[in-house]
């Protein structure tokens, strides 16, 4: 029988997803001969047979990899034949001059938690099982090739049963680097001391900081009885046993009792620390709010199934896959009214729910045998509001000292901070919120050539990211470019990223808002290489058009719509209408500019966004137009004087500021306490509203200066009407609606205006979170004809800006 011998580099997501043992077994089952090696390029093997044999090994490398691979390319060379039978799977990975791609976390796999459930099974209970089809990897990568020694797992010795199925092809731990069991992996503790002097007995820092709450304190000190009446003993002296399983449950009872008893626990999960509380115990909740300083915002929950998310939200079935699948993000659902605290989201029909993505959070909810501790938790950020997330222990245990009433923690290193994914179902599509754990960093193929470039994306949101030739690797979520620990988490992100990637940039890509801080930084840190600005609102459009994959001469016209973004002119603008290619773009329209007066004071008292407005729209300041009463007199007066002279007022087009106002004058929110509050509870109140409802059933419609270069729509028409209704008496949400309806039908007017530069139509910028806006907007433009992009990989916020400064730096 004729013989052939094949090498084949296979490039992508190909290490620590158990492509190794899979190359193994399909070598096997076509009876060929060979070995496989990792090294920085990817995956290098050589197989020998027969050449129809060959052909199919190849054919499965591409069309049937394992689950978590992501196959960028699978290159092939014929080499001499050498003979030999069998095929091993080296034991030690070669460097090289190419790029490998590291796997994001994935959440336990179901083999995996079979095995966490199973008595017999000698991972029972561990809170760190885990195999090649899951577990940490982004999170625990110092460096690559992704070999054990390269990771935080370094710091525990294999034990013996380990060893073994780490070194068998055919066991599903076959050189799954995070591998581990009770008698040689990380170990649980939980410790209440650390957290301001709180064990059994003492006073908690609740205790301590409010008089209300002695009853915690007497619920605390029931916890060290029911711990150890449910402590596992040895059987023939009754003496608890010290092993480091027993260890764990401990810690996992501690914690759960101090649940149980309306504490707050930080939790150390993959990508950092949690804080924990009883979702359903509204003084547990209110008090992490007022800890956290967190104002209304949202708190997401986590619960430890499906079954138990559905009791709490509206779960659909693209939801519930979401909610299920490898990457576990946070799903923004709609909640189901009186089954958890109120204050959860306060004036929020959405909740965002996760499941249980690790053993360790399986765990905490309790299993057979347990007291079991609340079902549902929120699952919140182990930060102060603004601040990145806690990852060291160090850090976390001063940083949180004043937050948790005990830590449930362990001592596997984090060596990269990592927080959640939030996702929206929009029309069954999924749409991006916040890309982080689940998802970073896996590349995005980008559809024209880049040279090596770091693009530092903006000051809100920030997501930084590489790119060389035709793929850009984006970084976790990082967060807001406010405070120095921010800036020191961006450089330690930046830094792994590159080292992840191999990329060196030779170009640096930021935005064109000259007192960004993220723009500063890319200027200290350039040294001689350029840095390319890119104006705020193209980089947004770049970013749908690249997602979409168009090409390099493809032009769009493109509606961006967000809160804030620096102009040419000096505006902040946020309300546009670009025709729009990756080497630049030309303003076809914009909402008519209004005075943002004193800033973020503007953007955090929505009320003065509706005075200005009404200001432009030539309407008197009335005292029975809500946004006007909620103003303070002498702020008002103040106000007058600034609109007058346009002192301390810098012009903005912006329609997130417009959603701002129109919110105020409905009497919907008049302060936010955090990013577009006014904009998100306008939404939820609209939703599943008739338009047409309420007494005048008449629609509003915006002005559009067709004469004007750029076009000039004019909100003024929208205006009067929202005052119109709201002192007759209209209901908020029928005037949410309208207003919804009227920008929807804006959206297509202006594209039906544009329609001989493109009919191709790219939404993007964070009022395009909006769920309603979006189903509404890309309804009416399929509906009409136009092809529309949305995102569905990036975030249409400022999370995706890096991914369109890389685009359009690249094509300058």
């Amino acid at each position: 029988m004729r013989r052939a011998r094949r090498r084949l580099l296979v490039a992508g997501v190909v290490q620590g997803v158990g492509f190794r043992p899979f190359v193994y077994s399909t070598a096997a089952e076509l009876a060929l001969s060979g070995s496989v090696s990792n090294d920085s390029s990817g995956v290098i093997i050589e197989v020998e047979g027969a050449p129809a044999d060959l052909a199919e090994f190849a054919r499965r490398m591409r069309e049937r990899p394992p689950p978590l691979a992501v196959v960028e390319s699978v290159r092939e060379s014929d080499i001499p034949v050498r003979g030999g039978t069998g095929f091993h799977i080296a034991g030690t990975s070669r460097t090289g001059g190419g790029r490998t791609l590291a796997s994001p976390d994935v959440a336990m796999c179901a083999d995996c938690a079979r095995e966490l459930a199973d008595p017999g099974n000698r991972r029972y209970r561990h809170p760190f099982i885990n195999c090649t089809n899951c577990g940490p990897r982004f999170t625990i990568i110092a460096d690559l090739p992704y070999d054990r020694d390269r990771t935080s797992m370094a710091d525990f010795a294999m034990c013996e049963c380990c060893a073994r199925e780490y070194a068998d092809p055919a066991d599903r731990r076959f050189h799954a680097q995070p591998i581990a069991c009770p008698e040689c992996g990380p170990t649980l503790t939980f410790d209440a001391r650390s957290a301001g002097g709180l064990s059994p007995g003492s006073k908690s820092p609740v205790e301590e900081r409010n008089t209300g709450s002695i009853a915690f304190s007497r619920a605390w000190r029931s916890v060290e009885a029911n711990v150890l009446a449910q402590a596992v003993r040895h059987p023939e002296d009754d003496v608890l046993t010290q092993t480091p399983r027993n260890a764990g449950e401990f810690a996992l009872a501690q914690a759960r009792e101090l649940l149980r008893a309306s504490g707050i626990l930080a939790v150390k999960g993959i990508g950092g620390y949690h804080l924990a509380c009883d979702a359903a115990d509204e003084a547990a909740v209110a008090q992490l709010r007022r800890r956290k300083r967190r104002g209304d915002k949202p708190f997401a929950v986590m619960v430890p199934d499906l079954a138990t998310a559905r009791t709490i939200a509206e779960v659909d079935e693209t939801s519930a896959a979401l909610l299920t699948g490898p990457q576990r993000p946070i799903v923004l659902l709609a909640r189901k009214a009186g089954a958890l605290a109120d204050s959860l989201a306060p004036g929020n029909p959405d909740l965002g729910i996760m499941i249980a993505y690790t053993p360790l959070h399986v765990l905490l909810f309790g299993g057979p045998g347990d007291r079991p501790g609340p079902q549902v938790l929120v699952m919140t950020s182990g930060n102060l509001g603004g601040e990145p997330i806690c990852y060291d222990d160090a850090g976390a245990r001063e940083r949180l000292a004043e937050l948790a009433d005990g830590w449930l923690s362990h001592n596997r290193r984090i060596l990269v901070p990592c927080d959640d994914s939030v996702v929206r179902v929009v029309d069954g599509i999924e749409l991006p919120i916040r890309r982080s754990r689940g998802y970073a960093p896996l590349p995005l193929a980008l559809p024209v050539p880049v040279p090596p470039t770091l693009a530092i994306g903006g000051d809100l949101k920030n997501t930084c990211a590489v790119a060389d030739g035709r793929y850009a690797w984006l970084s976790q979520h990082i967060g807001d470019m406010d405070d120095l620990a921010t800036l020191r988490a961006f450089e330690e992100a930046e830094r792994h990223l590159e080292v992840l990637t191999g990329v060196r940039p030779i170009q640096l890509a930021a935005d064109a808002h000259p007192l960004y801080r993220s723009t500063a930084w890319a200027r200290q840190h350039a040294g001689e290489r350029p840095v390319r600005n890119v104006q705020h609102h193209h980089a947004h459009i770049a970013s749908v058009m690249g997602e979409h994959g168009l090409g390099e001469s493809a032009t769009v016209v493109g509606l961006a719509f967000d809160g804030t973004g620096f102009g040419p002119d000096g505006a902040v603008w946020g309300g546009e209408v670009l025709l729009a290619g990756y080497k630049g773009y030309r303003r076809l329209a914009h909402l008519k500019y209004v005075p943002l007066a004193g800033g973020d004071a503007s953007v955090q008292r929505p009320y003065r966004m509706a005075l200005a407005h009404l200001r432009a729209a030539g309407i008197e300041w009335s005292d029975d137009i809500s946004a006007v009463a909620a103003c303070p007199a002498d702020e008002r007066r103040v106000l007058a004087h600034q609109f007058e002279t346009g002192l301390g007022c810098v012009p903005t087009s912006s329609m997130g500021r417009l959603f701002d106002a129109v919110s105020s004058l409905a009497g919907v929110r008049h302060i936010a306490d955090y990013e577009a509050q006014a904009a998100i509870e306008l939404e939820g109140i609209s939703r599943g509203i008739d338009p047409a409802a309420g007494t005048s059933g008449t629609a509003y419609r915006f002005g559009i200066d067709r004469e004007a270069d750029p076009v000039v729509i004019d909100p003024a028409p929208v205006i009067a009407a929202v005052v119109r209704d709201a002192t007759g008496g209209v209901a908020p949400a029928v005037i949410g609606a309208r207003f919804h309806d009227a920008v929807a039908r804006l959206v297509l007017e202006l594209a039906n205006a544009f329609a001989g530069e493109s009919t191709t139509v790219a939404l993007s910028g964070g009022v395009f979170q909006n769920a309603l806006l979006l189903s509404q907007s890309r309804t009416v433009l399929r509906e009409n004809g136009f092809h529309v992009l949305s995102h569905r990989r990036l975030p249409p916020n400022d999370g995706g800006l890096a991914f369109g400064q890389i685009l359009a730096s690249g094509a300058g």
